[in-house]
């Protein structure tokens, strides 16, 4: 079983897997491999799934209970009027750049039901850094630059959604969506890093370990 199948049985199918009449909103289909472990829950369960993506993936299944969108993921217009309002479980696994997953998060998360979950792909740069087997400058910074985004996300709203992560293969986030407030545009989170007085405390640690 590859990294990318077990991690997404363990830390998202788990969750999922008792919904009945699921209905799940997939956005990056490729070679199908979470499209069918989402067609086998829809099967048990009664669910429905809707996958989307750029490329025509429609040979994937022939299975009744799955609708192939073939469009860009922010082609809200266009794919909030082939999905229904509210849905059980949202997967993000697009285009892994901040800005991009950023506006995903906001528009998809009003289709989402209390108590739905979204999850999001590729979060963890570890793998790719450039000691590591995926050496890969793109997804390295990418990863990290949505990691912090969707810190900065929770940050503000941490009233409206649960947040865990798995750092397992590249990573997985997961969103548990608590009530129906609107999410607050994201900040800058106001971190103590780079002030003066951790500089000191750096310096000061530094000086001690070396005498």
């Amino acid at each position: 079983m590859s990294e990318y199948k077990q991690k997404i049985i363990e830390n998202l199918i788990s969750k999922i897997k008792h919904i009945k009449n699921i209905s799940i909103i997939e956005l990056g289909v490729q070679r199908g491999i979470s499209t069918k472990l989402f067609l086998q829950i829809c099967k048990k369960n009664k669910g429905k799934l809707y996958s989307v993506d750029i490329d025509d993936c429609s040979k994937v299944s022939k299975d009744k209970r799955w609708i192939f969108i073939r469009s860009k993921d922010d082609n809200f217009k266009k794919i909030f009027n082939l999905i229904p309002d509210r849905n059980d479980v949202i997967y993000i696994d697009t285009l892994h750049e901040a800005n991009h997953v950023e506006k995903l998060i906001y528009k998809y998360y009003e289709k989402l039901k209390v108590n739905g979950y979204m999850f999001i792909d590729d979060i963890s740069h570890l793998p790719y850094l450039l000691n590591k087997d995926r050496n890969n400058f793109y997804c390295e910074i990418n990863n990290q630059e949505t990691f912090e985004r969707i810190l900065e996300i929770y940050s503000d709203n941490e009233n409206c959604f649960d947040i865990n992560f798995s750092f397992k293969s590249s990573g997985l986030c997961m969103i548990k969506k608590l009530n129906n407030q609107k999410l607050k545009s994201k900040r800058k989170i106001n971190s103590r890093k780079f002030s003066l007085r951790n500089i000191i405390r750096t310096l000061v640690k530094n000086f001690k370990i070396e005498n």
